[in-house]
C-alpha cells in the first residue's frame, strides 16, 4: 500500500495539529479512509493515492493554520477533518490565504480557533453579524478589535459601543449616584477592552471628540448611527422591541456586530429577549450572518470550556423533551 512520512519540527509540534489526542487520529482515519501512525516528529500515512493526497492536505492545513495562531483543539480538528473528508477542503483553504489579523495600537489580535476566524471572516463580509456564544468565545473582544481597526483605517468615522442597563435584575434608579455614576458599572467591560488595543491618552482624547462613544442601549433611542462600526453588547438582556430599535439605527455605510450568550438572560421572566427573538425573524436576510460560538471556542482557563459543557449537560440532559425545562426557566 502506498504510504508518506510527514516530517515536523519536534513531536509537540505534531502533537499541537490534532489536539494531543491520538482519538484524534482515529477519527481521521475513519472520515478519510487511511492508516496513520505517529512517532516521535513523525506521521506516516497510509492509503491509497485519492486519499493519502487528502491526509497530506488535512495536515498541510492543519500546519499552516498553527502557523497562523490558531489554536487546534479537539472539536476544531474534527470539524477540519470532516470538511476535508467531504471534499470541501478548498472551503477551509480560503481562511488561510487571507491570514485574519486586526492591528491596535497596542497589539495585533490574531483569532485562535476555527470558530474566531469565522466569526472574524464573517464581520469584513457582513453589514450585521450576530455573534452567539457562551463566555470566554473572544465574540465581544474580536468585535471591538475589528471596530478599532477599522476606526485606524479610515472605513468608519465613529466607533458605538452599548449595552443594555440590564444585570441580575437590578434597577438603575434604586442605584446611587447620578447618572454616569449609575450606567459606568455596566459599561466597565467595554471600556477595559478598549484600553487593551488602545492607548489610555487616545482613549480619553477619542472619547472627548464624540469618535468612540460608549453609552447605554436606552441612548441609541431616534438616532441614525451613519460611517459607523457599532457593537451591541450584552444583546440577550434587550427586549424584542429595543432589538428592532437598535437595528433599525443602521445609517449608510455603517457596520454592526450584536453580541451575546442565550444562557444568560437577566430579564424578568415575562420579558422576551429580543436575542432569541431575532434569529427567527431575520435569518434569510441577505447581507446579515449569524455566528454560533460552541464550548470548544472558549479561550480562556481550559476549565472555563468544561464548566460551561457541564451546564450544557445540567440543563439539557439526554432523554428530556429536548431540554424544554430550560427554555422555560430562561
Amino acid at each position: 500500500m502506498p504510504s508518506k512520512t510527514l516530517h515536523f519540527p519536534s513531536p509537540r509540534h505534531l502533537h499541537s495539529l490534532y489536539a494531543g489526542h491520538e482519538e484524534n487520529l482515529l477519527h481521521a482515519e475513519r472520515m478519510l479512509g487511511v492508516k496513520l501512525v505517529s512517532r516521535d516528529d513523525w506521521l506516516k500515512i497510509e492509503a491509497g493515492a485519492a486519499p493519502l493526497a487528502l491526509a497530506e492536505s488535512l495536515f498541510a492545513f492543519l500546519d499552516e493554520a498553527r502557523a497562523q495562531g490558531m489554536s487546534i483543539r479537539t472539536p476544531d480538528f474534527h470539524r477540519i477533518a470532516d470538511t476535508f473528508a467531504r471534499g470541501e477542503g478548498d472551503q477551509l483553504r480560503a481562511l488561510l490565504d487571507r491570514p485574519l489579523v486586526i492591528a491596535t495600537n497596542r497589539k495585533s489580535i490574531v483569532p485562535k480557533t476555527l470558530g474566531q476566524k469565522l466569526y472574524l471572516q464573517s464581520m469584513l463580509a457582513h453589514p450585521v453579524v450576530f455573534g452567539i456564544g457562551p463566555a470566554g468565545t473572544g465574540k465581544t473582544y474580536l468585535a471591538m478589535a475589528a471596530a478599532v481597526s477599522a476606526l485606524l483605517k479610515n472605513e468608519v468615522e465613529r466607533i458605538i459601543l452599548t449595552r443594555p442597563a440590564v444585570e441580575a435584575g437590578e434597577t438603575l434608579g434604586f442605584l446611587p449616584g447620578d447618572l454616569r455614576e449609575k450606567i459606568l458599572p455596566y459599561l466597565r467591560p467595554l471600556y477595559d477592552a478598549l484600553h487593551d488595543m488602545l492607548d489610555a491618552e487616545d482613549v480619553t482624547r477619542l472619547t472627548e471628540k464624540g469618535i468612540i462613544e460608549i453609552a447605554p442601549l436606552a441612548y441609541m433611542r431616534g438616532r441614525t448611527l451613519s460611517r459607523s462600526f457599532i457593537v451591541l453588547d450584552e444583546a440577550q438582556n434587550t427586549t424584542p422591541e429595543q432589538m428592532m430599535m437598535f437595528l433599525t439605527r443602521l445609517g449608510e455605510d455603517s457596520r454592526m456586530v450584536v453580541t451575546g450568550d442565550i444562557t444568560q438572560i437577566d430579564l424578568p421572566r415575562a420579558k422576551q429577549s429580543g436575542l432569541l427573538e431575532v434569529r427567527h425573524i431575520l435569518a434569510d436576510i441577505p447581507g446579515i450572518d449569524f455566528h454560533t460560538f460552541s464550548a470548544a471556542d472558549v479561550v480562556r482557563h481550559p476549565l472555563v470550556q468544561r464548566i460551561i459543557e457541564a451546564y450544557d449537560s445540567y440543563r439539557n440532559p439526554i432523554g428530556t423533551e429536548a431540554g424544554t425545562e430550560d427554555k422555560t426557566s430562561s
